[in-house]
C-alpha cells in the first residue's frame, strides 16, 4: 500500500482535545477505477487552524476498502485520545461502524445469515483506531457541494493516479 501525504503539520501528532469546542474534523471518501481495480481513498484533517490532506492508494481494491481505509488512515495520524467528528459520505462505512459491527463481533465476524462479514480485517483495524477517541459519526451526502466532501474525494483520486 502507497501513502503520500500532501501536507504535513506536526499539530496532529501532539494535540488531545478535551473540549467540545477543540474536536478534530475529519473528511474522508474512497475512490476506485473497476471495482476491484486500483483505488484511492483521501481525507481532511481539521483543528482549528489547521489542515492535513492525506492520501494513498492501492493496486487491487474496491470502492467500499478505500472508503473504510480513508477512515483508518486519518485516524492513525491522530496520536492522543481525542474527540472527532468524521464525516463520511459512505453508508457503508457508517451502518458498518455505528449499527453493524457489534452484531458482527458477537457473531465471530460472521453476518446475520452465517456468512464471513466482507472487509473483516479492515473493519477490524477501524475498530481498534476508533476505540482511542470520542467519534460522533455523521454522513454526508457525496458530490454535493460540501467543500470538504470534494476535497476528500479528490484526494481519493489522485490516490489512484499515484499507483504505479
Amino acid at each position: 500500500m502507497q501513502f503520500h501525504y500532501l501536507k504535513t503539520l506536526n499539530i496532529f501528532y501532539m494535540l488531545n482535545s478535551n473540549s467540545p469546542q477543540e474536536k478534530i474534523i475529519i473528511y474522508t471518501d474512497g475512490a476506485c477505477s473497476g471495482n476491484p481495480g486500483k483505488g484511492g481513498w483521501g481525507a481532511v484533517l481539521m483543528f482549528k487552524e489547521h489542515e492535513k490532506k492525506i492520501s494513498g492508494g492501492n493496486k487491487e481494491t474496491t470502492n467500499n476498502q478505500m472508503d473504510i481505509q480513508a477512515v483508518i488512515e486519518a485516524l492513525k495520524i491522530i496520536k492522543k485520545s481525542s474527540e472527532i467528528i468524521i464525516n463520511t459520505d459512505s453508508k457503508y462505512v457508517m451502518n458498518g461502524i455505528t449499527k453493524w459491527i457489534n452484531g458482527w463481533k458477537k457473531n465471530g465476524w460472521r453476518t446475520a445469515d452465517r456468512k464471513p462479514v466482507k472487509n473483516s480485517e479492515l473493519w477490524q483495524e477501524l475498530d481498534a483506531e476508533a476505540k482511542r477517541h470520542k467519534i460522533e459519526w455523521r454522513w454526508v451526502k457525496g458530490h454535493s457541494g460540501d467543500k470538504f466532501n470534494d476535497i476528500a474525494d479528490e484526494l481519493a483520486r489522485e490516490g489512484i493516479k499515484k499507483i504505479k
